[in-house]
């Protein structure tokens, strides 16, 4: 098969691009590098554009298949750069636009803070509510999906993803996991800091994972579909810290801080019947042997 995927070079794209050239697929990569970098596919054999969205029908022939991971994907860089949300919708109608002059498919990020207002667990058909700029961008996505489904045929796969972790996230930086920010802080035995009490709880779901759930994406025959994508297991942030702490043979105690944040969602669980029923995914890997992994990865 021969595919594209934008944002091959970040976290969760490099990890899908392994995985796929791993698997004897053709492999584009198209990145601006604004958090990914070509470390993240060095030694993998691929071709790399750093061109725009638009410029790919002048680039690329041929494609089976578009993984677009390519966007912006925290809240705080929307609300930094509001200019973003328009920039970020424009470049997924580029993608969409190439496919459906080729035919081909796409299957894209989409992302749990669209149930921002909900009562967790989060299930696909819940309502989505105005809640931030970067909420409004993928949720506009997944309708311009809808919506060229609709008028061309073009059949797509969106992924609601939950909260990733796993290697290659050290581009990302603060924009990384709090699973990476609390491990990286610890190892340097620094008390990682957590706004709030640390009983706020998330869905911690490996990139492997995710990356598995991509790939289930692009093999089903769907012409638009929804699903999440998480464990639909919480943790706590104090569970993290503990979870570390016996990993690395320590006691650090993190620093609570007051949470600036207006709305911080406090709990985020996914329903993950749909995806098991449906697409056939099952996150397999646990919290322990994730995190397990990220140390002997370091050492």
């Amino acid at each position: 098969m021969r595919v594209i995927v934008t944002g091959g070079c970040g976290f969760i794209g490099s990890n899908l691009v392994e995985r796929l050239v791993g698997d004897g697929h053709e492999v584009i990569v198209f990145d601006n590098l604004s958090t990914g970098s070509l470390r993240n596919i060095e030694g993998l054999d691929v071709k790399f554009f750093s061109d725009p969205y638009e410029r790919i029908p002048d680039l690329v022939s041929n494609v089976d298949l578009i993984f677009h991971l390519g966007m912006p994907s925290s809240s705080p860089m929307y609300k930094r750069n509001p200019w973003l949300v328009g920039r970020t919708i424009n470049d997924a109608v580029a993608i969409f636009e190439y496919a459906r002059k080729t035919g081909c498919k796409v299957v894209y990020a989409s992302t749990s803070s669209l149930y921002n207002g909900n009562t967790p667990p989060y299930r696909e058909d819940m309502p989505i509510y105005v809640t931030d700029y970067y909420t409004e961008c993928r949720y506009a996505i997944e309708r311009m999906a809808k919506l060229y489904n609709i008028l061309y045929d073009v059949k797509s796969v969106g992924l609601r993803l939950f909260s990733v972790y796993g290697p290659r996230e050290e581009h990302k930086g603060e924009y990384a996991n709090v699973v990476s920010q609390f491990l990286w802080a610890m190892l340097k035995d620094e008390p990682p800091v957590i706004f709030g009490d640390g009983t706020q709880t998330r869905d911690f779901i490996h990139v492997k994972d995710v990356v598995e759930a991509f790939l289930l994406s692009a093999e089903g025959n769907f012409d638009y579909e929804i699903f999440n994508v998480g464990t639909g297991v919480a943790r706590s942030f104090n569970d993290i810290v503990r979870l570390i702490n016996g990993l690395i043979g320590k006691n650090i105690t993190p620093i609570y801080r007051p949470n600036p944040i207006k709305n911080y969602v406090y709990h985020t669980l996914a329903d993950t019947r749909k995806a098991e029923e449906i697409l056939g995914f099952k996150a397999r890997i646990s919290l322990e042997e994730g995190v397990r992994g990220l140390l002997e990865g370091r050492r």
